[in-house]
């Protein structure tokens, strides 16, 4: 249904806004680099103030108790990743004044396919303490030489006077994150001044979002608009915009785009949008996760099944990337103790509200569609004896909550990784984050081949025994959806945000973390020194250690650090 139109009053607000974004244009032209480092360092400091007040906000709507170690989530996917990528922003922007590449200082290689990487965690002291065993790698497409990546590195900033009007971030209602980050990436990397309209969840902070944002919407280069789909509605088809970012998912696009009903459908059969300027988005999918059959211990088997139960129910589940599709191997002679401990975790995880609209239906509908559902405890459902042939809707509807599936195929560890890849690309909706778990052993008996594998996957983000949300939590590395959609198939979204190193048209990011935590995995002679991660669920000092890693971010200094390792291994 077509939302009605805003009032008379709302037009003339919205209107106002879109006209002082148009005069705002010029004062963000008229920028240099060196006002618009400032500004981000502004910026930053205007998160480290306002962290508490935005942390109560999110824990407010979400529903969480003050008390509980899930309010570490809120740090982590809140005011950090906008500390960080303030930071590493105004490292980029440095480099382009000092005239160096945002790239420089930073380690190629080269990856399978003639593509070449660029390794982007660890990449500071900082990095290599708090991230022990974590890497990161942006892998650019197939053909692009390390001069090119050099030499284009820096988009918009290279050319800072030349801006590109006015566009409109539709904010997302779950990662508080998000809707900041999308506003810096269109400023920094796209040159467009830029009008926020926040997701009617995140109305409550609106206040604390005004405040980090101060210094830009003082500029006239940012304004923040509140409201229901009538008001994203004008605004996207306001005739002074020119651009339109969201985050979402591809049904909410398609109605965007094309409009809804039989006539939404119509025009995109014909391939004729309703809105006719350019839209980048972010949106969800299935992420599966990839169980690569091995020889694991009771320790690995029970730590993993953890990771994997916080790949879904991380924020409750409301995550776009949130694995929704576990695929393991029917041959695999520890599947079985596999799928009772990820039971267990998926139980035992501490129980929240379902806080995101429409929770409660989705749940219900994937509990319909499959007879064999299991409701667990806290609301969960996991849905397991999937026919391979006709796996049903698991694979191609985003449940956008707490659903996990699980799909059984078969072969030993070479077959059954091919036979997986093929069903991630081909019939897995969604191309945004794929996670991969594998044992050491593994992974060296895989040697190339792995690689190779993880060349053939079509994401924007590949985990290797770590989360695809590492990624998102990289300033440095890209996010978003595997290049090559078109608005007709959207899948996971067009374009790529965060990529504070400035970097044109990178591929994919690829993500690798340990596959035991220490101390054990020290015990297993693996020089790791990073516990369990705060942001697993199951993490008793998440909320402390959470705050510590935003403070840590507002002031890094080596003072911070006993009481962060402390914290962490508390948990």
């Amino acid at each position: 249904m077509t939302p009605s139109p805003p009032s008379t009053e709302q037009v003339w607000e919205l209107d106002r806004a879109v006209d002082d974004l148009v005069r705002g244009e010029a004062a963000w032209a008229a920028c240099d680099r060196a006002k618009r480092r400032e500004v981000l360092r502004q910026v930053h400091a205007a998160t480290a103030r306002a962290a508490e007040a935005w942390v109560r906000a999110a824990v407010a709507y979400k529903r969480l108790p003050d008390d509980s170690p899930l309010v570490g989530e809120e740090w982590i996917t809140g005011p950090y990743p906008v500390l960080t990528s303030c930071g590493a922003l105004v490292a980029s922007i440095e480099a382009l004044e000092e005239s160096r590449s945002p790239v420089d200082g930073f380690s190629f290689g080269r990856a399978p396919g003639g593509r070449v990487t660029v390794r982007v965690l660890p990449h500071s002291v900082w990095d290599q303490l708090l991230l022990n065993g974590f890497s990161a790698e942006v892998w650019m497409p197939p053909g692009v030489t390390e001069r090119e990546v050099r030499t284009r590195a820096g988009l918009a900033q290279l050319r800072p006077a030349e801006t590109n009007g006015v566009g409109i971030v539709l904010g997302a209602g779950n990662i508080t994150s998000i809707p900041i980050l999308d506003v810096l990436y269109e400023l920094y990397a796209n040159n467009r001044v830029v009008a926020l309209k926040l997701n009617p969840v995140t109305d409550g902070l609106l206040d604390v979002f005004g405040e980090v944002l101060a210094p830009l919407i003082d500029l006239g280069a940012v304004r923040i608009v509140t409201g229901g789909a009538d008001v994203g509605a004008y605004l996207v088809h306001h005739p002074k915009v020119s651009h339109v970012h969201m985050t979402g998912s591809a049904a909410t696009h398609d109605a965007i785009v094309f409009g809804t009903g039989a006539e939404g459908a119509a025009r995109k059969a014909a391939g004729t949008p309703l809105l006719d300027k350019p839209v980048t988005s972010e949106l969800g999918g299935v992420s599966p996760t990839i169980v690569i059959p091995g020889d694991w211990s009771e320790a690995d088997l029970r730590y993993q099944a953890e990771h994997v139960a916080t790949q879904k129910l991380h924020n409750g589940g409301y995550n776009c990337v949130a694995s929704q599709v576990v695929v393991i191997s029917s041959e695999w002679k520890q599947k079985d103790r596999f799928l009772t401990l990820l039971r267990q975790a998926l139980s035992d995880a501490p129980v929240r509200p379902a806080y995101y609209p429409g929770s409660d239906e989705r749940v219900n509908r994937a509990v319909d569609a499959y007879a064999d559902a299991r409701r667990l405890a806290g609301g969960r459902v996991l849905l397991t004896d999937l026919d391979p042939a006709e796996p049903g809707p698991a694979l191609t509807t985003e449940y956008f909550g707490p659903v996990l599936a699980v799909l059984e195929l078969p072969g030993d560890c070479g077959q059954f990784l091919d036979l997986a890849i093929h069903t991630a690309n081909e019939r897995i909706a969604g191309t945004l984050g794929v996670n991969l778990i594998a044992h050491p052993r593994t992974v060296a008996m895989l040697g190339g081949a792995l690689d190779e594998a993880i060349a053939e996957l079509r994401y924007g983000t590949v985990a290797l025994n770590a989360w695809t949300g590492v990624g998102y939590l990289t300033a440095t590395a890209g996010w978003g959806a595997f290049p090559g959609h078109t608005p007709d198939d959207v899948q996971s979204g067009i374009g790529v945000v965060h990529n504070a190193l400035l970097l044109d048209g990178p591929e994919r990011t690829v993500v690798r973390g340990p596959f035991r935590p220490a101390p054990r995995a020290l015990l297993h002679g693996q020089p790791v020194m990073s516990p369990r991660p705060p942001w697993f669920v199951t993490h008793r000092t998440a909320a402390t250690t959470g705050r510590l890693l935003a403070d840590f971010a507002a002031a890094p200094r080596w003072t911070a650090l006993p009481k962060i390792f402390a914290s962490a291994l508390r948990g």
